[in-house]
């Protein structure tokens, strides 16, 4: 964490650095200052552009019943893109580029799946959100392991130890009974 936390104080003493060597040796300063304002407003307008592209990518996914991962991390990428942008220097508008232009947002999205978002899911829900759950039946046998294999018979319930019980879970079932029912269409008001 303190990792990050020193690659985001550094990115602004890059640009301040970058900003002193262009000023002092290669432009002048109304020109860093022009160049500065134009990379802002470009990269606003490509975020703009870019973000409802994602919004109608995002609306075309949900009307389909898919989920919009990638264009939920798409959205996200830009937000901070936007962020970049808006910060003056031209280290955070180069950055802010990268995750704005469609070209090298997809490697920092794939990148940023494999090794944030997929890991973090697995994490917190055991492997059952992104698909590495064990779902071949149960793990250690189950209740019908050692026995003959063939599950309760109707009205029946198994118990924790693999046998059949009139109780479960401490409730008596000796009363409950199976009942059959027959289905009966409506077919409207016999006094009209």
């Amino acid at each position: 964490m303190l990792r990050y936390i020193g690659l985001l104080l550094l990115i602004p003493l890059l640009d301040a650095i970058l900003l002193v060597v262009l000023a002092g040796f290669v432009l002048n300063w109304q020109l860093i200052i022009l160049l500065v304002v134009a990379t802002a407003l470009v990269g606003m307008l490509l975020a703009r552009f870019e973000g409802r592209h994602t919004i109608r990518k995002i609306q075309t996914k949900l009307g389909q019943g898919e989920p919009p991962t990638d264009e939920l991390i798409d959205g996200g990428l830009l937000l901070v893109a936007g962020a970049f942008l808006l910060t003056p220097g031209l280290v955070t508008d180069l950055l802010g580029f990268l995750f704005v232009v469609p070209l090298t947002r997809y490697p920092i999205r794939v990148g940023l799946k494999k090794r944030v978002i997929v890991p973090y899911v697995d994490q917190r829900t055991g492997g059952f959100a992104t698909g590495n759950v064990y779902i071949g039946g149960f793990p250690d046998g189950g209740p019908f392991d050692d026995q003959n294999d063939t599950p309760p018979e109707d009205g029946d319930v198994a118990d924790d130890s693999g046998t059949n019980a009139d109780s479960f879970d401490g409730v008596d079932l000796g009363d409950v009974k199976d009942v059959d029912y027959e289905d009966v269409e409506d077919e409207g008001n016999s006094n009209a």
